[in-house]
């Protein structure tokens, strides 16, 4: 029966990814990547010659019906993303959901996120957790630090490297500079690292060391 996969993909180490993910995007009809020329070496390596096209953000408003007409006409298509699980801050969401309503049967492996290992390894309470992505970048972000410094649970964000002495340093102006906050960088590469401490220790540590690569950002709850 033809359906939707949403097909998790290493987000550094090509071992992460499943034997299962392997033979879906073998299978499938047809490959929706965020970016086939970096997805192209992936299924390169794992001798996967399935049919690429791009999907992304600027793009999927425009694509998705016609995503959702091949796939009721018997089409069975799998989605990634650059790496880790589609729609979790990649694109991914709006053509589940057209899916969903459309009555198309969706199917999300399990596999490779960046948030898990980043929430595991900070040694913060992990039985409740709020993920929030990535910060506003200008609009409603004073709002929206100043409404996570009273959240009780752990959070966790995606940020970029060049931001991230910005987005510590109002971690310690608006939640504390005491505020235990962990940073996990370039997970399941080469040279990953976590780094664990106070706002003030972690800001201290990183304007010595310049940061590189994909970073998740965990911050403890307010006591």
């Amino acid at each position: 029966m033809a359906k939707l996969y949403l097909v998790p993909t290493p987000i550094g180490n090509l071992e992460d990814i499943t034997f299962r993910a392997i033979r879906i995007l073998k299978e499938a009809d047809l490959i929706l990547a965020e970016d086939t020329r970096n997805s192209g070496k992936l299924l390169k390596h794992f001798e996967i010659n399935t049919p690429m096209q791009s999907h992304h953000m600027h793009n999927e408003h425009k694509t998705v019906e016609n995503v959702v007409r091949q796939i009721q006409n018997g089409k069975t298509i799998a989605l990634i993303s650059d790496a880790g699980t589609p729609a979790i801050s990649d694109p991914g969401f709006l053509l589940t959901r057209a899916c969903v309503e459309a009555g198309i049967e969706v199917d999300c492996l399990p596999g490779a996120t960046a948030f898990v290992p980043a929430l595991v390894n900070s040694g913060l309470p992990n039985d409740k957790f709020v993920f929030e992505g990535f910060l506003p970048v200008k609009k409603g972000r004073q709002t929206r630090l100043e409404i996570l410094a009273q959240e009780t649970r752990t959070m966790i964000l995606y940020e970029s490297p060049h931001k991230l002495l910005k987005t510590l340093g109002q971690i310690k102006e608006y939640f504390g500079e005491d505020r235990e906050v962990s940073v996990s960088r370039e997970i399941s590469k080469l040279h990953e690292e976590t780094v664990r401490g106070t706002a003030v220790e972690v800001l201290e540590y990183y304007e010595k060391k310049p940061p590189k690569g994909e970073i998740v950002l965990v911050i403890a709850g307010k006591k």
